[in-house]
C-alpha cells in the first residue's frame, strides 16, 4: 500500500508540472542584468529614428513610462537626453482622475509622483497628452481646468474602453478652426480605440470627421481591417475646416492575440521574447520588448507594424505599455 501510494502520489506530480507548462514556461529565464528602463528607452529611440527616416516629422509619443525621462527613474536624476530627443510627445494616464477608480480623483501623492517628470517633459518642448477617466461632468471640466493650467493637453475620457467620442463637452475644450500641423500647436486631442460601437467603419470616419479635434489618436485597425490611406487622409481635416493630426495608437510592451502579426501557435508553443498574459487584459501577453524578433515585428522592415502604419498616412505613433519595465523589474 505504501509504495502504491507513493506511485500515485509521482503520477499526480507529473501532470501537475505538465498542465502548468504554458504558464511557467518562461519563468526561468536568465534576467540579470538586463537594464530594463534602458531597453525600453533603446527600444522607443529605434522606432523613432525608423518611423523619422521614412517619413520627416513622424511623431513618437510614449504613453506612461515617464520614469526614464531620467537615468535613474527619479525626478531629480540626470536626464535620459538621447530618449528625451527622440520623442516629440509624452501620454499619461489618469493624472487628476482614475488613477485608483474611474470618476474618483487621482491623491495628490501620486499626482506629486508623476508630475515632476510631465514637467520636465514639458520644460524640454516635449508635449504633455493627459487622459483622466471621470464622468462626472465637474470632474470633466475639472480636469481640463487643470491640465490647462499645467500647460497639458487633456482628454476627459468618460469610458475607460475610449469607445466613443463623449457628449460632454458638447465642444471640444479649446476648440479652434487653426491648422494644427505640429504637436507643439495642438490644444486638445481625442482619443478613442474601441470601434464596436459602430455600426461600419464609414459610421466612425463620419462621427470622426464632425468634430473639431486638434488630434485624434486611434487604432489601426477596425473589425481588424485596416484603415486606407485614402480614408486616414480623409480625417485630417476638421469639421471647421482646419487641419488636424492623426495619430496610430500601438502596443509595444505587450503582444495582442487579435493583431494581424498573432500565430495560434504561439499559445502551445511560445516563442522566447513571449511572457504570461496578462491577467487584467485578456489577450494581451507581456514580452521580452528587447528581443530582436520582437523589435523586428514592431519595426525596421518593410513587413513591420509601424511600416505598415507609416504607409496608411498617419501623422505619429502613439506607443503604449511603456511601463513594462516596471513588470520586469518587480519580477
Amino acid at each position: 500500500m505504501k509504495y502504491t501510494f507513493l506511485y500515485f502520489l509521482l503520477i499526480s506530480l507529473l501532470i501537475s508540472t505538465s498542465c502548468k507548462k504554458d504558464d511557467v514556461s518562461d519563468s526561468n529565464a536568465d534576467l540579470s542584468g538586463i537594464d530594463f528602463k534602458q531597453e525600453m528607452r533603446n527600444f522607443v529611440q529605434g522606432i523613432s529614428t525608423y518611423s523619422k527616416s521614412i517619413k520627416a516629422g513622424m511623431l513618437i509619443i510614449p504613453q506612461n513610462g515617464h520614469q526614464i525621462l531620467t537615468q535613474n527613474g527619479e525626478p531629480q536624476g540626470p536626464l535620459a537626453t538621447s530618449y528625451i530627443t527622440a520623442i516629440d510627445g509624452i501620454g499619461r494616464e489618469d493624472l487628476f482622475y482614475g488613477y485608483d477608480n474611474d470618476n474618483t480623483p487621482t491623491k495628490a501623492s501620486d499626482q506629486n509622483e508623476m508630475l515632476p517628470f510631465l514637467n520636465i517633459a514639458k520644460d524640454h518642448q516635449v508635449k504633455v497628452l493627459v487622459t483622466d477617466y471621470c464622468s462626472n461632468q465637474s470632474y470633466m471640466d475639472d480636469s481640463y481646468t487643470k491640465n490647462k493650467a499645467k500647460g497639458f493637453i487633456s482628454f476627459a475620457a468618460d469610458h475607460r474602453e475610449l469607445d466613443h467620442i463623449p457628449a460632454y463637452p458638447v465642444k471640444p475644450y479649446a476648440e479652434n478652426n487653426q491648422n494644427i500641423t505640429n504637436l507643439s500647436a495642438a490644444q486638445n486631442f481625442l482619443y478613442v480605440l474601441n470601434t464596436a460601437s459602430y455600426t461600419s467603419k464609414a459610421a466612425f470616419l463620419d462621427a470622426v470627421k464632425a468634430t473639431n479635434y486638434d488630434a485624434i489618436i486611434m487604432d489601426f485597425f477596425f473589425n481588424d481591417i485596416a484603415f486606407s490611406n485614402t480614408e486616414i487622409q480623409s480625417l485630417k481635416t476638421k469639421a471647421n475646416g482646419g487641419k488636424r493630426l492623426v495619430i496610430c495608437y500601438m502596443s509595444i510592451g505587450e503582444a495582442e492575440d487579435y493583431r494581424y502579426y498573432w500565430n495560434d501557435t504561439w499559445k502551445s508553443n511560445k516563442p522566447a521574447w513571449l511572457e504570461k498574459e496578462n491577467p487584467e487584459w485578456q489577450g494581451n501577453y507581456k514580452v521580452y520588448y528587447w528581443n530582436k524578433e520582437w523589435q523586428n515585428i514592431i519595426y525596421g522592415n518593410d513587413q513591420s507594424y509601424v511600416k505598415k502604419i507609416t504607409d496608411a498616412g498617419f501623422d505619429g505613433l502613439y506607443l503604449d505599455i511603456i511601463d513594462a519595465f516596471d513588470y520586469f523589474e518587480n519580477k
